[in-house]
């Protein structure tokens, strides 16, 4: 096994990589300030972007959950990876060769992490089906795609494969590579029999299933012959990189025009996202085997940042029962969107495949563009199951139906489907509006039953305000819940104090833009007292680093959380990525240099306080030379207080 990455090859790593690329792949940020960037937290479900990355430090920290951190831990919570295996996936993104201790050489291809050689081997894998499309024995698989409407490029637009018949094409040519047969068990592409394994996938149409970040997981398999005993279709089973209920097919493609167009287009099949893509629907994604839940809901919601500024997401589902369940399924869904949701059905049950094999594009952006509000479309499918020509059928489906227009978040559109209900219904407005005041009370009644769940949320979204909100009480209460009796607790400062404020920003600017420092004001800044423990704890690691203002602003945040207590690195983050009051890089040094003569201005002041008050209690008489030695000093303090004036 090689030996640790020496430390240099890591600060290396961390400070030629752009955090905002890397984030970029995750999460749709947008500028907040300058060189500061937002977006949702994808460490939590959140209404309001409080996820912050400011790429000049490196780092990114939410103030809604308190996570925080640098490229390489960001990577290790996305990926699930150990920090060894980020640091190397992050040395192989900028083409960085890594040295480790005692002379080793890294690892080799066997002794890589276990994900990464998972991901190894889907994508030879992907590329081995991809290029049996082309054989004669891929006939059928090709027959199919132009029977669907789809040419040979549609097919490598999307790595359309096949998957030869036998039992075990893929399984050679993966043991060919080096895999071993305990990694191969690993990945899902194989069954075991008595005999050992064998290729789960077998004469089949195969689709690449790829995750947010463009690495194939997983595949989906069409059956293509009438002897083929198995399901219609046929995808991976779970594995450590499959996950159905997180998974989008299409999402790596669609990822970019989702957050451009904050449009999102849900629709069933493989198929229906190739159709929809090229038919300029190119948002579509499909899940993979299961209906649209609360996982996917969160990849949603990040790329469309669903903060109540707009935004779309459309279901597509067929005419049918079975497509109206899964609509219902989704209203169940829709609260936890900001965006708007709708509904989109073709009249005659095509789906989107259909659609454009019968009409062509423009049918298949018509169907998009004729969305109705999922709500109306759940009113709707909940009225057609009952008797709307019986007394007891009217009543029934007005009990059903009253809890849905409740749901409605829309207080406007409320009454006005109130007013649909009843005519629907031929009932009048009075009853119709009650059973909806009704269904509402009972709604908001067990919405307000405390549970552990709904607690944890409230606090969650509520801490997501600003700036200031998080400071020590997010980051550091939990820690010293559960700290030892020798570990400091540090208190939430007051925010209504200006003296808090005043070095809390003064922080922010120092750990942002170490060059502030440069000349008299380093000396300046390490001379000043720092009143609020927590801040002055972080003035204290500033100090400690040494550094100054020749730091690299990576590495100098870095050494500024390694030397604060424990509890108090998530502050330090904090502050190195809260966006700071400036439009342009003039705009900034101003800023800058405002925040530092205020903050020295403060540290005089105290100064001549103290020495205006040893001058009060001296005997002149008694002690002249020191009487003259403190008006001169005084004298001085106010020299420079007015020289930083002037400087402003």
């Amino acid at each position: 096994m090689a030996g640790l990455i020496k430390r240099e090859d890591i600060d290396e790593v961390r400070q030629r990589t752009d955090i905002k690329e890397v984030v970029d792949g995750y999460v749709t940020l947008k500028g907040a300030g300058l060189g500061t960037f937002k977006g949702l937290c994808p460490f939590h479900d959140e209404r309001s972007p409080s996820f912050n990355v400011r790429p000049q430090v490196g780092r990114y920290h939410c103030f809604g959950c308190g996570e925080d951190g640098d490229v390489i831990s960001f990577v290790q919570k996305m990926d699930h990876s150990s920090f060894h295996e980020a640091v190397e996936k992050l040395a192989a993104r900028i083409g960085y060769e890594l040295r480790y201790e005692d002379g080793g050489t890294g690892p080799s291809r066997e002794e890589v992490g276990r994900r990464q050689r998972l991901l190894d081997a889907h994508k030879i894998a992907d590329e081995f089906f991809r290029a049996q499309l082309l054989t004669p024995g891929a006939s059928e698989g090709r027959k199919f795609l132009q029977g669907r409407g789809f040419d040979r490029a549609a097919a490598e637009q999307f790595s359309v494969g096949y998957a030869p018949q036998g039992w075990d094409a893929l399984l050679k040519h993966l043991r060919g590579r080096g895999f071993t047969d305990p990694e191969l068990k690993l990945t899902g592409m194989f069954s075991e029999g008595n005999r050992g394994l064998y290729d789960r996938f077998r004469g089949r149409l195969i689709w690449p299933i790829r995750d947010i970040a463009g690495d194939t997981i997983g595949f989906g398999a069409r059956k293509l012959y009438e002897d083929d005993q198995g399901p219609k279709y046929l995808n991976t089973p779970e594995t450590t990189l499959y996950k159905k209920s997180q998974v989008l097919y299409g999402i790596d493609l669609a990822k970019r025009n989702i957050a451009k167009d904050r449009q999102l287009v849900v629709v069933e099949g493989y198929t229906d996202v190739m159709a929809c893509h090229l038919a300029g629907v190119a948002t579509a994604v499909a899940t993979c085997g299961t209906a649209f839940g609360a996982e996917h809901i969160k990849i949603a919601r990040r790329l469309l940042s669903d903060d109540g500024t707009g935004g779309e997401v459309i279901f597509t589902f067929d005419g049918d029962a079975a497509g109206q369940k899964a609509a219902l399924r989704a209203f169940e869904e829709d609260q936890r969107f900001v965006a708007q949701t709708y509904v989109a059905v073709e009249p005659t049950g095509a789906d989107p495949c259909e659609l454009r094999q019968l009409k062509g594009d423009d049918a298949v952006r018509d169907l998009i563009g004729m969305r109705r509000p999922l709500f109306e479309f759940a009113i709707r499918a909940t009225l057609k199951r009952h008797n709307l020509e019986t007394v007891e059928g009217r009543i029934a489906a007005l009990r059903e139906a009253a809890p849905v227009v409740a749901q409605i978040r829309d207080s406007g559109m409320r009454p006005a489907y109130t007013r649909e209900l009843a005519g629907w219904l031929g009932m009048p407005i009075e009853e119709v509006s009650r059973a909806v005041g009704a269904a509402a009370k009972r709604a908001a009644a067990g919405a307000a039953a405390p549970t552990s769940g709904a607690t944890g949320q409230q606090t969650s979204d509520a801490g997501a305000g600003g700036a200031g909100s998080g400071a020590v009480g997010s980051g550091v209460a939990g820690s010293a819940a559960g700290s030892t009796p020798l570990q400091p607790v540090f208190t939430r400062p007051d925010p209504r104090d200006p003296i808090a404020a005043m070095e809390r920003q003064a922080l922010e600017v120092v750990i942002q833009e170490p060059g502030v420092l440069a000349g008299e004001a380093w000396e300046r800044f390490t001379d000043v007292h720092f009143t609020v423990p927590a801040y002055a704890a972080v003035h204290l690691a500033v100090r400690a680093t040494g550094l100054g203002p020749s730091a690299d602003p990576v590495s100098w945040v870095e050494h500024i959380r390694q030397e604060v207590p424990e509890p108090l690195r998530p502050l330090v983050s904090e502050l190195a990525v809260v966006p700071l009051p400036a439009s342009n890089p003039e705009a900034m040094q101003r800023y800058c240099r405002d925040i530092l003569a205020r903050l020295f201005e403060l540290q005089i002041t105290r100064v001549k306080a103290d020495k205006m008050g040893q001058l009060q209690r001296l005997d002149a008489a008694a002690h002249p030379e020191e009487f003259q030695r403190l008006n001169r000093e005084l004298m001085e303090l106010e020299m420079q207080r007015r020289a930083l004036r002037a400087d402003a």
